[in-house]
Parts: structure tokens; C-alpha cells; sequence
């Protein structure tokens, strides 16, 4: 198909240094970046390297093609996926990741009904404390994967008494159909050594080591437990198996 738009070479030019192709089993992944962005981190300016990716099913280094598709895919329908970099996050000896799945209600507007916006910022600071580090900002993962749309519809259902596991399901959807398999692709672009995992979720935990990646070790992430969000934490660990830490969040006694 040839291209329908011939962009200035120059423009191509500054695009194509900043584009990585990672194959997949059908398909592939385009990474473009790092993009300086300095971040507002609790009153404090921190630089990070930002990434984003996009899925696309045609795989090639014409890096022009696939700039040239952009503005009739209407990408703006749906969001993509990206990573905030700190540090020499390839060469260090020791690095933090944190798979962070979108939270609309918790990131943007602050919800207490969840611990998310909490656990963004919790896992920026320990990131940019340590070092080094990378959060993945997974925007297909609304609603444990469900999308934005059907996380109200469960929100109602929770409102009514179901917890959020069942309000899932209720739906006809699992519980968590969260997938990490693309920021697992793009991380081992990024990075070749070790990493330790900001999380409670052993799913997280159990992807990384199907993919072969090497986890050294794990911080949990427990806190901002109010009244609004207390029943739906206590379900992350005793219906999703999260792991309960030290800190003891909502514990049974």
C-alpha cells in the first residue's frame, strides 16, 4: 500500500531516531522515545524519560508508513501505553518497576473508592528515591481490564453490594483479564538486568517469570486505607490473592 502522505525528510529524519521496533508473534510493537519530561512529584520537579507504544499490525522499519497511518487511525479513540524512565535505568545494577494499570477515577480525579492514585505517585517517589526505575503506565487495563465504561457499570453493581470480584463477573467478564505480555516486550528493550517489582499482585510477579525476566526482588505498595476503600482492599487480598505485607492492610482479626 503506498504511503498517502509524503512528509518533509527532515521531519522523518527527527521521528525515525526516536522509533524502536520490537517484533511480537504477529504484529509489533513501535516504541517511540525517551522524551524528556519533567514531572511535578510532591512540590518537587523530577526529570523522567517518557516512552509510549503502539501495537500495529504491519511490521516494518519504514518508520514513514506508519507515521503516515497515524492520522486516519484515529488513535485518539483509544489510549496507548507508555513508560516514565528515572536514571540510567539500562545500566544500573539495581532498578524499581511498577507495572501501574489506568485508573480514570483514581489517577485523574483522585477516587478514594481505590488505592491507585495513591499507589502512582508512591511508586514515582520510590523511583525517583532510588535512582532508577521505570513506571509502566498500562492504558488497557482499565477496570482490572474490563474498560471504563463496564467499570461503571461494576461500580454500580459494587454500590449494591457486590464486592469487585463479583461485579466483574457478573458482567461476563473474569476477574482480572489484564494482560503484561507487550510491557514485558518493551521492557526487555529497555533493560537486560534485573529488576525489583513494586506490587502486591503475584500475577505480576508470576508474568515476569514466564517471560524469563530475572526479578531480584519485590516492595509492597500498602497505604491511603480509608472507609471508602477498605472493602475493596480487603478483596484484593482475599479473593485476588494479593499479598499482605508488614504494614498490615485490612487485616482479618
Amino acid at each position: 500500500m503506498p504511503v498517502a502522505q509524503r512528509f518533509d525528510p527532515k521531519v522523518i529524519s527527527l521521528l525515525q531516531e526516536k522509533i524502536k521496533l520490537i517484533k511480537k508473534g504477529e504484529g509489533a510493537v513501535y516504541l517511540v522515545g525517551p522524551i524528556k519530561l519533567p514531572v511535578n512529584l510532591f512540590g518537587e520537579t523530577i526529570q523522567f524519560n517518557w516512552y509510549c507504544w503502539l501495537n500495529c499490525n504491519e511490521v516494518t522499519e519504514d518508520f514513514e508508513r506508519i507515521v503516515a497511518k497515524l492520522s486516519a487511525a484515529n488513535l485518539a479513540e483509544y489510549q496507548q501505553s507508555s513508560v516514565l524512565v528515572h536514571g540510567d535505568f539500562q545500566h544500573s545494577d539495581h532498578a524499581l518497576i511498577r507495572f501501574h494499570s489506568i485508573c480514570h477515577t483514581g489517577d485523574i480525579f483522585g477516587s478514594k473508592r481505590c488505592d491507585c492514585g495513591y499507589q502512582l505517585h508512591q511508586s514515582l517517589k520510590h523511583i525517583a528515591d532510588h535512582g532508577s526505575g521505570a513506571l509502566f503506565y498500562l492504558a488497557n487495563h482499565e477496570g482490572r481490564g474490563i474498560g471504563l465504561f463496564s467499570k461503571a457499570l461494576a461500580y454500580i453493581l459494587q454500590e449494591n453490594g457486590y464486592d469487585t470480584v463479583d461485579a466483574n463477573l457478573q458482567l461476563g467478564f473474569v476477574d482480572d483479564s489484564r494482560d503484561y505480555s507487550d510491557a514485558i516486550k518493551v521492557l526487555k528493550a529497555l533493560r537486560t538486568k534485573p529488576v525489583t517489582l513494586i506490587t502486591n499482585n503475584p500475577k505480576k510477579l508470576d508474568a515476569l517469570s514466564k517471560a524469563g525476566l530475572d526479578v531480584e526482588d519485590r516492595v509492597q505498595l500498602w497505604g491511603d486505607v480509608s472507609e471508602y476503600n477498605e472493602k475493596y482492599l480487603k478483596t484484593k487480598i482475599d479473593r485476588s490473592g494479593h499479598l499482605n505485607g508488614d504494614e498490615g492492610c485490612c487485616n482479618n482479626d
